[in-house]
C-alpha cells in the first residue's frame, strides 16, 4: 500500500525574496514529506532590506481560494500566516468551521523582521476572537505573545 503525503493548506503573503511567508510554508511543508497547497492573502514587494510595498488580496477572492482547495483537494492541515485585513480573518474562520479543519495552526505575522508592521490592529483583534479560538495551535514569538496576552514576556 501507498501512502498518500499528508495535504497542507498555508494561508497567507506571498514574499517576493523567497525568505518568508507562502514560499517559505512550502518550503517547510515539502521538507516534511507533505504536500503543499497555498491561498494568497497579500502580495508584498520585500527583500532583506525591509517590506518596500503590500498589496492587499480582496477577502472574497481569498474565500473563493480557500473554497476552490478544501471543495476539491481537501486538506489535513490548515497554517495561517501573513492576513492584512480583518475581513479576510472572518472569511478564513468561516472556511475553517464549514469544512471542519480541526488542525489548525495559527503564526499571528504582525511584523517583518525589518519592522514593517505586517497587521494592524483591528486585523489583530478579529485574528483574537475569530480564528485563535479554532486553532489547535498558536506559533507567535516573543512580541507576538507579548501583543496577544496585552504583557510583557520575561524569561530569566
Amino acid at each position: 500500500m501507498i501512502n498518500k503525503p499528508l495535504k497542507v493548506l498555508c494561508i497567507g503573503g506571498s514574499d517576493s525574496s523567497g525568505g518568508a511567508g507562502i514560499q517559505a510554508d512550502l518550503k517547510a511543508v515539502h521538507a516534511c514529506g507533505c504536500y503543499g497547497l497555498s491561498v494568497i492573502t497579500a502580495v508584498t514587494a520585500q527583500n532583506t532590506l525591509g517590506v518596500q510595498d503590500i498589496y492587499s488580496v480582496s477577502p472574497s477572492s481569498i474565500g473563493q481560494q480557500i473554497e476552490s482547495v478544501l471543495s476539491d483537494i481537501g486538506a489535513d492541515a490548515v497554517k495561517t500566516g501573513m492576513i492584512w485585513q480583518p475581513e479576510a480573518v472572518r472569511v478564513i474562520a468561516e472556511k475553517i468551521r464549514k469544512y471542519k479543519i480541526n488542525k489548525l495552526i495559527v503564526d499571528p505575522v504582525m511584523m517583518a523582521k525589518g519592522g514593517s508592521v505586517l497587521m494592524e490592529d483591528k486585523t489583530k483583534k478579529a485574528l483574537e476572537k475569530y480564528l485563535l479560538p479554532l486553532a489547535l495551535v498558536v506559533t507567535p514569538n516573543i512580541p507576538e505573545a507579548e501583543a496577544i496576552a496585552k504583557m510583557k514576556i520575561r524569561s530569566t
